[in-house]
């Protein structure tokens, strides 16, 4: 899908590591800080995707977010939810249907939260609201780069 890797990080926990609990749904649902490296040239925007793939119905995801400004390199802690952020960044539906971030809610033992990073080579024309499966059928074709990062949550 993608030729390129982009390097993704998060100030709040390493990659494989374990999340923070103010980034639990349960506790105070706050985003956590995620930063990307070295976008290739040609990119137009940012999109991402967070998921559980240990979910006991299947994959459940937790944030969708795309037109991020090509020039960002990174978003802070504690997104606020809604449909827009003031930089034109568009938040998508996630699997609690609410627009925005969710944090991590396992019912038992430790989750992966899988932070997927894409360079687009185009701004998706997608509305507020959209799903991951709308987001990923509007990136086909459009993916410059792509990188992760994965968090875990829950208690061992």
């Amino acid at each position: 899908m993608a030729n390129e890797k982009l390097t993704v990080t998060s100030a709040a926990f390493d990659d494989g590591g374990m999340m923070q609990d103010r980034q639990g749904y349960n506790y105070e649902n706050v985003s956590p800080q995620i930063a990307w490296l070295k976008t290739p040239a040609g990119t137009k925007s940012i999109a991402l995707i967070c998921d559980d793939p240990d979910a006991p119905g299947g994959d459940w995801v937790h944030w969708v977010i795309f037109n991020i400004p090509a020039t960002a390199g990174g978003l802070p802690e504690g997104v606020p939810h809604g449909e827009m952020l003031p930089d034109g960044s568009i938040q998508g539906v996630n699997d609690f249907d609410l627009l925005g971030y969710d944090g991590p809610a396992p019912p038992s033992g430790v989750h992966r939260y899988i932070f997927k990073v894409f360079a687009l080579d185009t701004i998706l024309g997608l509305k507020p609201g959209a799903s991951k499966a709308q987001l990923l059928k509007a990136m086909g074709g459009h993916v410059l780069a792509e990188g992760r990062i994965v968090g875990r949550f829950g208690k061992e």
